[in-house]
């Protein structure tokens, strides 16, 4: 099958295997192994991408699926060579432990920031809940989220 699609910011044209996962595309195909393969029933959510703007478990999603849209992976939300500003606030309040889960966290984080700017501490709870985590007990996840809405709030715009 072939599939169009735009990953990362780059438009590619690919002759696909249909029955595969985008998890396996990505990591196998592409060479993007930070988006984690963990428990691959769409549980864990190690395996977040954004697709359309909008956090997706990729275990859960064929690769047909993504023909004429767009996939952005842990490795396509820097610019420049910089990391984005939620990355930044995961290192600064301590967010990354072990790292297996941080790359999931963040993309769900974004797509969360992506359709409300603004969220309430409910809201990020449940944006995250479909992400597991051993080692932080999600406080300082919750943390990093929160010095992105207070620097946003504090300079009256989105800053990722």
């Amino acid at each position: 099958m072939i599939i169009k699609f735009i990953l990362n910011g780059t438009e590619y044209i690919k002759d696909v295997n249909c029955t595969q996962t985008l998890l396996d595309f990505l990591r196998n195909e592409m060479r993007l192994t930070g988006t984690k393969k963990g428990c691959e029933i769409g549980e864990c959510g190690a395996c977040t991408v954004l697709l359309d703007g909008k956090a997706v478990n990729s275990c859960l999603v064929l690769i047909g699926q993504i023909n004429n849209r767009e996939v952005t992976t842990i490795e396509g939300i820097g610019k420049d060579g910089k990391l984005h500003p939620i990355q930044k606030a995961f290192i600064e309040s301590g967010a990354v432990q072990c790292g297996f889960c941080t790359p999931g966290m963040i993309i769900s984080l974004i797509g969360l920031l992506n359709e409300n700017p603004h969220p309430s501490e409910d809201e990020i709870k449940m944006a995250i809940e479909g992400n597991l985590c051993r080692c932080t007990g999600y406080e300082q996840i919750l943390q990093a989220v929160r010095m992105i809405t207070n620097k946003q709030h504090e300079t009256n715009r989105e800053i990722y």
